[in-house]
Parts: C-alpha cells; structure tokens; sequence
C-alpha cells in the first residue's frame, strides 16, 4: 500500500531559457544555415557566385544578385534587432500582473510601416528592371545566330548562321553547344511542345523556351572551357534527363567544329 500523508509532493521547478541561450541558439542556427548553403559545385555557385568570366554579362548578375541580398539582410537584421529589443523591453517583470497599457492608434508608426515596403519594392524593381533592360539588349548582327530548340525531353541546338549545322541530343545523352570565345552570339529560343528553360548556371543567366514564342537573347562567351547546362522548368517525365554540356573554344576551332558537323549532318552521321 502507497502510504499516507498530509505534505503535498515537490516538483520540479519548471526551466526556461534565458535570453542569452535563445540568442546563441539563433547564432548557431544562422552560422549553420550559411555554411550549408555555401555547399554547391563550380555550375552551381553559392551566394558569392564568384565571377568565372564566362560570359561578358555575368558582372552585371552578379552585381544585381549580391546587391539583392545584401539589401534583404539589411532589411532582416532591422526586423530582427526590432524583434529582440521588443521580448526584451516589454517583458513582463517579476511580480507584474497588470497588462500593459495599450496603444490602439499610432499613425506615425503605421504610415512608417506601410510606406518603407514601399520604398523597398520600388528600389528592387528599379535596378532589376534596368539591369534586365540591358542583359536582354541585342545587336542587329551579332556574329553568330544559334536556334535552341527544347523538346520533351532533349536539346536541339541549330547553328544558323553558320551553315545551318545543327545537333540533337536524346533524354540522357545531352548533346554538346559549342560556342567560339570573344564573338557575340544571339540565341533564339523555340519550343516543339511545352515550356522549358535555358539554363547554363556557369553562366548566370536562364531564360524560359516558351511554344509560339521566341525569346532572344544575348552574350560574348569570355573564358574558355566546359560547362554544364539543364532545363530549369519542370516540364514532364523526363525533365531531369534534359541535360546538355557547353563548350567555349577559340574562334578557329569553332569554325572548324561547325563545318564538321556540317558534313557530318549531310552524311547522315550526326546526330
């Protein structure tokens, strides 16, 4: 049998966390959610997106990028600082019971609150619309057109204005965009059925392939080397196979890998 008595149990005191530990919580938090976004490979850059010189256009995004965020977070740490000195102004103290006296109206807050969003979002359409204004700009001759063709679920790249040479890849075996360094060249993006997206992440850029019209757009491949491009539009069963790999060489060489696929086309050997 449980025996009696007349003194009542003792619980435990209830815990609660001190300001400090919630801060350093949050630090903890926030140190390890930019250090797990700043895992990412050479295509696919991190917040400091650091400049390859892959394309002439790729300072103009980049600048366009950091300064977004770096708004954002000025924007985050007022709100946050905002949020602290609130819990820890207005707090209830040890042996308050009263409510706080309250405030129904405060106009110059409220027109403070609703005018500063304002302000934000006009500053961000700004520089976003002035910046896209001139990364989308192109020139009446540029000196090489290629037609990017997207299908489900495969690139087709078209060589236009030299020679018409074109090359197709197949879901899984992403064919190969070859691009000569120091020359303009202007893409033309068609769709066959849905819509997909260009998307070369090396480069910074991506633009929609959308069916019955078509986009323009663009760039001087700067820097030499292999990249890697996808579709960034989830556009069927096969979406994540849509791949293809991008290659930035010389001038001479170029013209030497379009006249052999040229001949290649016309022997029925490429595909």
């Amino acid at each position: 049998m449980r025996p009696s008595g007349t003194g009542r149990q003792r619980q435990a005191p209830a815990r609660h966390s001190s300001p400090g530990a919630v801060l350093r919580s949050a630090a903890l938090a926030a140190v390890g959610l930019l250090t797990l976004s700043a895992c990412a490979s050479d295509d696919m850059p991190t917040f400091a997106m650091p400049v390859r010189g892959a394309t002439d256009q790729a300072p103009r995004i980049l600048s366009l990028w950091q300064g977004s965020w770096i708004a954002a977070l000025a924007v985050g740490v007022i709100v946050w600082g905002l949020i602290v000195w609130a819990i820890v102004a207005f707090r209830r103290r040890s042996g308050e019971t009263d409510l706080p006296p309250q405030t129904r109206y405060n106009l110059p807050i409220e027109v403070f609150y609703t005018a500063v969003p304002f302000i934000i979002i006009a500053v961000f359409f700004y520089f976003t619309a002035r910046d896209e204004d001139l990364i989308l700009r192109t020139s009446a001759n540029p000196d090489h057109k290629i037609v990017v063709t997207g299908v489900q679920w495969a690139w087709q790249f078209t060589y236009a204005s030299d020679g018409g040479a074109m090359t197709t890849g197949t879901p899984g075996k992403p064919p190969t965009l070859v691009l000569p360094e120091g020359e303009s060249v202007k893409f033309l993006l068609d769709s066959d059925d849905v819509i997909h997206s260009f998307w070369v992440p090396a480069f910074l850029f991506k633009l929609d392939v959308i069916p019955g019209q078509r986009n323009t757009f663009e760039i001087t491949p700067t820097k030499q080397g292999e990249f890697k491009g996808k579709c960034a539009e989830l556009c069927g069963q096969d979406h994540a196979r849509m791949l293809f790999n991008v290659k930035v060489m010389s001038p001479s060489e170029f013209d030497t890998y379009v006249a052999d696929l040229k001949e290649r086309n016309e022997s029925g050997s490429a595909q």
